[in-house]
């Protein structure tokens, strides 16, 4: 191992990140920066006397910050009692900064366990008990996220000409029923689960919130059940249920689809886009 930095030094951090880090992690060292560069925080690894913990430091614009941090809040009781989410040790919602408990694995994506069907069984298992937890009826949210497409569309991305005459075309055309809505994680997919030794954990939450429970089968509908019918019946073993009632499930995949690429598009991650435009493409048929 290289020369460890010390925490606080990291330029990256605002002064009073610094502070608080600082107070809560005196002495603490970096030992691995695991920063999504074209992310709005720092994703430090860090060690504290005995302690191996993450450090999660956003800018003062990162508003994921502050969805990470509420889910932490909230949402992740379930999870953090049985060891399969990261737990909270330190945060400050308005500096943008959470420290939490170090989960030892490897993301599951381009790994083995991304084909293993227990791997999807454990992550419907864990699904269920986040959705689980609590639902609120809200007659808007539907109108809501149509408006929110639309704006997605409006802004720059590379979904062809056509294909955008027909989203808007179809988007328009859709009801506004009351959707319950549940804790979601936002980005529900093997490159936000952890495998060790056979047990799937959760990261990163940097997209929950509430919202119809279906939306966090979108990603994997896109993807690993089209490529293997065997992780979606793993899948849905673990969950439980399937809460796809086909019209809504349709709205749901657009949506989804239409804001990975465009978000993709605009912040330069080219496989994250051509996923969306995958989505997009899958959904339409």
């Amino acid at each position: 191992m290289g020369h460890l930095s010390h925490l606080v030094d990291d330029a990256r951090l605002s002064t009073r990140q610094a502070e608080l880090l600082d107070s809560w992690l005196p002495g603490a060292v970096v030992e691995a920066d695991h920063t999504w560069e074209i992310a709005h925080r720092a994703v430090l690894e860090v060690r504290h006397g005995t302690e191996r913990l993450i450090v999660k430091a956003g800018r003062a614009d990162d508003h994921h910050m502050d969805r990470e941090i509420t889910a932490h809040q909230q949402w992740l009781a379930p999870w953090t009692r049985r060891e399969r989410a990261p737990r909270a040790v330190h945060l400050d919602q308005e500096a943008r900064l959470l420290v939490s408990t170090y989960l030892p694995g490897r993301l599951v994506l381009d790994t083995p366990a991304a084909d293993d069907p227990d791997t999807f069984e454990q992550a419907g298992q864990l699904l269920a008990l986040l959705h689980g937890q609590s639902s609120v009826t809200d007659p808007d949210a539907e109108a809501a996220l149509n408006a929110r497409t639309l704006r997605w569309l409006d802004a720059p991305h590379r979904i062809s000409d056509a294909t955008t005459r027909a989203l808007r075309e179809e988007i328009r055309s859709w009801p506004t029923p009351p959707t319950v809505l549940v804790p979601t994680h936002g980005d529900w997919q093997p490159r936000n689960w952890l495998v060790h030794d056979g047990r799937v954990s959760i990261i990163d939450f940097g997209r929950a919130d509430l919202r119809a429970a279906m939306s966090d089968l979108a990603r994997l509908a896109a993807l690993d059940f089209a490529r293997d019918a065997a992780l979606e019946a793993a899948f849905l073993r673990g969950y439980g249920s399937d809460p796809r009632e086909p019209a809504a499930w349709r709205r749901t995949r657009i949506r989804e689809a239409v804001g990975t690429a465009v978000w993709a598009f605009q912040v330069g991650d080219r496989d994250f886009e051509e996923q969306g435009h995958a989505m997009i493409a899958a959904a339409l048929t």
